[in-house]
């Protein structure tokens, strides 16, 4: 059953994307606002408002971008860039911004005492200039984060203009990344992120093109997969036995998820059960549809015809945070599944909210007596963390990630750049540029997913290690830098040292 999962084939049906991504190049929004993200292949990626006037003058910056009301388009102007090929030029001018910024006490430099706070900040300072020449712009990066927190804008600014110089969305991996999380940077500095993220989840024309990015993604890297397949195998599993099963599904997205379940069900041994379905999800994952959850209905119940599988699905429009048990028609006699799948790190907790979404829902699906219950999660950590860790523990995570999208997809095909662009780049700049409740990318890593589940009640559920081989055979399919590790009752994904999803499952 566990092979069928995974290797057998639907003939004839559509190609489903993965659920949990969303578009991001908007056109137009609900208050008129207009956030979209233009891309120039040869620099970098920004994020432009047709309605927004911001300009860096404040600090006499020599790269500034200019928005305009009455323009679609933007401009951005360069001045001198502190890179240069003369080796000499450039030790003058690093003395003459030594000097700029540390003025009379530059005599200091010579006698530091090793250890002192003034050593600390002088050795930041040597850091940086030694990277900026060397073009590491990861460094660079982490010093523009660390002086973005420590409000010092005009070290800020500077980082900036010199980092506009090295990203481009169709470089290395760490160029690309590094165009994101720069634009993410300007937003928090403008105070535009919360702005910028509104306005990147406001409708967008239903396309073919929208919808192939997602797949692509999902095709070209085995995390959603994985992670699918793991939810899948665990319920799998728990329900061999049943008659009668019902999942509910938090964040159903277009469906797809579903469809190797329903053929493995269909070639049981002995007959399929009756499967019910309740899809949950929001307005937000309609666009990308291209319509309600009545789309995901019929085309699972296509698909459940075709293996003789009786099926029922019943949509539920609403937010995970709206929604009470009520809203879940729970039928007696059913054995229940939920399924939690990249959705949990959405709900707002306590750090956030005194309602603390994420806990009742686990308290309320624990009173539900579900036979099963999946988890799977991004293994980073984003959530209390203050804004400069949180900073560098993205750039950590989506550089493994970057650079596994890298071996399969050249770095000039466009397809990789809208990829990248539509579904990785705007959850960048939410962790970056938003706090608050506006800051809904709030991962934790899965010891703490741990806690809070046992906290509600519940007991983990035992791994299939059939499901386990079945998954390393799928890795066999892609980059020997992948690799699949099982700890502590859950399943790792990760990308040479960095895990990057992980699975568990609960009852």
């Amino acid at each position: 059953m566990s092979n069928t999962l995974c290797f057998q084939p639907v003939q004839k049906l559509e190609t489903y994307p993965i659920s949990q991504f969303q578009p991001l190049n908007y056109n137009e929004s609900s208050d008129g606002s207009g956030y979209s993200i233009l891309v120039s292949q040869d620099r970098y990626c920004t994020l432009e408002s047709s309605s927004l006037s911001v300009n860096h003058t404040m600090y006499n910056s020599p790269s500034t971008v200019n928005f305009s009301p009455s323009e679609s388009s933007f401009s951005t102007n360069y001045g001198d860039s502190c890179v240069t090929e003369d080796v000499n030029d450039l030790k003058h001018k690093l003395q003459e911004l030594e000097s700029v910024m540390l003025g009379p006490d530059l005599d200091i430099l010579e006698n530091y005492e090793p250890g002192s706070v003034a050593s600390a900040e002088i050795d930041s300072w040597r850091q940086i200039m030694d990277a900026i020449p060397k073009g590491d712009l990861k460094q660079i990066l982490v010093a523009c984060a660390k002086s973005v927190s420590n409000n010092d804008l005009l070290m800020a600014q500077w980082l900036i203009s010199e980092l506009r110089q090295i990203v481009s969305v169709s470089g290395e991996p760490i160029q690309r990344l590094g165009a994101y999380m720069l634009e993410g940077l300007v937003a928090r500095l403008n105070a535009s992120g919360s702005s910028i993220y509104k306005s990147l989840k406001c409708k967008v024309p239903v396309s073919f093109e929208l919808l192939s990015y997602m797949h692509t993604l999902y095709e070209v890297c085995p995390y959603f997969k994985f992670g699918y397949m793991s939810a899948n195998g665990a319920i799998a599993e728990a329900m061999k036995d049943e008659d009668r099963v019902h999942i509910i599904d938090f964040k159903i997205g277009q469906g797809s998820q579903w469809i190797p379940l329903i053929q493995a069900f269909g070639a049981r041994p002995g007959g399929p059960p009756r499967i019910r379905i309740t899809g949950i999800d929001d307005l937000t994952s309609a666009y990308a549809r291209g319509g309600g959850l009545n789309i995901v209905g019929r085309r699972l119940s296509k698909l459940a015809e075709k293996f003789k599988v009786p099926f029922e699905f019943r949509g539920v429009d609403k937010s995970s945070c709206d929604v009470r048990v009520g809203n879940l028609g729970i039928r007696p006699g059913e054995s229940l599944a939920v399924n939690f799948a990249f959705m949990l790190h959405s709900m707002p907790d306590e750090s956030v909210s005194t309602e603390n979404h994420r806990d009742r829902l686990l308290r309320m699906v624990k009173g539900l007596h579900p036979k099963v219950v999946t988890l799977v999660e991004h293994e980073f950590n984003t959530n209390t963390a203050a804004f400069y860790p949180r900073f560098c523990e993205a750039l950590d995570y989506y550089t493994a990630m970057f650079d596994s999208i890298d071996v399969t997809l050249s770095r000039v095909h466009k397809e990789r750049i809208n990829v990248e662009q539509h579904c990785l780049a705007r959850d960048v700049v939410n962790i970056i540029a938003c706090e608050g409740t506006e800051r809904v990318e709030r991962h934790e890593p899965l010891g703490k997913w741990m806690s809070r589940f046992k906290m509600a009640g519940f007991s983990s559920y035992p791994l299939s290690s059939l499901v386990n081989a079945t998954i390393k055979t799928l890795l066999e399919n892609y980059c020997k830098k992948y690799r699949l590790e099982e700890r502590d009752g859950a399943l790792y994904l990760g990308w040479l040292n960095r895990d990057l999803v992980a699975s568990c499952a609960w009852k």
